[in-house]
């Protein structure tokens, strides 16, 4: 196994899905995608654990107004992947399922964890690694506890309800 060359890697989640391994070749790619992503996150404030108080206080609209931006970049995305059936650069379709939501308990549960641990952190869990490269240390313990978290889930996914 050691001496075995790596030519793909599979990722989070691959087996869980039909399409091919990423090339090695293309991880630098992504890394230099993920920085330029790092430092546009940066430049705009969005990691500021200030201006993330300050959504959280309803005392300014403007990561309102980024989120809100977000979600229609990515709705718009999905309406055209779904209109001009967009293929993958290795030709397989890209189909996005549609979601059961059910009655959505697991959602608005999720959800509140998911804000109460932004607010208590002043850090959304997207952008940790870019705030430990901008030398904020003390967010390792976030990573920490992020990483603990996903563990947990995994252990308990299969007790709980869909």
């Amino acid at each position: 196994m050691a001496s075995e060359k790596f030519t793909s890697f599979d990722g989070c989640g691959a087996d869980a899905q039909s399409s091919t391994a990423t090339p090695v070749a293309a991880l630098p790619a992504y890394l230099a995608l993920g920085v330029a992503f790092g430092y546009v996150l940066t430049r705009s404030e969005v990691l500021s654990w200030f201006r993330i108080q300050e959504m959280f206080r309803f005392q300014s609209f403007r990561m309102y107004g980024i989120i809100a931006a977000a979600i229609a970049t990515a709705a718009l995305s999905l309406r055209a992947l779904r209109a001009f059936k967009i293929r993958a650069l290795g030709g397989e379709a890209i189909n996005p399922q549609r979601r059961n939501f059910g009655r959505g308990f697991r959602y608005a549960i999720g959800g509140t964890l998911f804000g109460l641990g932004w607010a208590l952190t002043g850090a959304c869990p997207g952008p940790l690694f870019a705030l430990i490269g901008n030398g904020i240390t003390v967010m390792l313990a976030a990573v920490v506890s992020a990483l603990a978290g996903t563990w947990l889930y995994g252990l308990l996914s299969a007790k709980l309800p869909e």
